[in-house]
């Protein structure tokens, strides 16, 4: 049940998710299948066997859990956005200039990896929103951590500051993870609790 109350807490159902956009399932297919909408970070099947005074019961469901972020993405589509994927690049591209000395480049190729994984609701479980400025923060977190240390070399004072800084981005931009996968997550293969 952990996994459950993991998702409680930090998802939303797809109810939840239609009822915080004021629009209905099909509209949300639509854009699922259209390539706008990220998919469900989760999807759960679930089989119910109940046994009462009135005899056994049993039932399958799909259960579908979407990142908060996603309700700020989903109104966006539901209001006409145009063009999502140019959306997601500037709000990307836009992150990454802002943060220190980047080192990493948002190229047309690196982006349109970006999109395909944003869509395929992979960033709507391993950052906190799901959404591009979130994404811009961990990977670039990731790089700098990696250029720091995979050499193994000492780090000097400044650069000690700098995977400091880079691990407390990545701490604030990445998810806690459900519970059976946390050891094989970020948090866990770059320092983090």
């Amino acid at each position: 049940m952990e996994l459950i109350d993991y998702l409680h807490i930090h998802f939303l159902t797809r109810a939840q998710l239609l009822a915080a956009c004021a629009t209905d399932g099909a509209r949300l297919d639509a854009f699922t299948a259209a390539g706008t909408m990220p998919a469900p970070s989760y999807r759960l099947h679930v089989r119910i066997d109940c046994a009462s005074y009135f005899g056994d019961h049993a039932e399958d469901h799909a259960l579908d859990w979407y990142a908060v972020g996603y309700v700020a993405w989903l109104r966006m589509l539901v209001d006409g956005e145009r063009d999502p994927y140019a959306r997601f690049a500037a709000r990307y591209r836009a992150a990454l200039s802002a943060l220190p000395l980047s080192g990493m480049e948002a190229t047309d190729a690196h982006l349109r990896s970006e999109w395909q994984h944003f869509i395929a609701g992979t960033y709507g479980l391993c950052t906190r929103s799901g959404l591009p400025e979130d994404i811009a923060a961990k990977e670039w977190a990731i790089h700098v951590i990696r250029v720091l240390t995979d050499d193994g070399r000492p780090l000097d004072a400044a650069e000690r500051e700098r995977l400091a800084r880079a691990r407390d981005l990545l701490d604030r931009a990445s998810s806690l993870f459900a519970p059976h996968e946390r050891a094989r997550s970020s948090r866990a293969r770059y320092g983090l609790k």
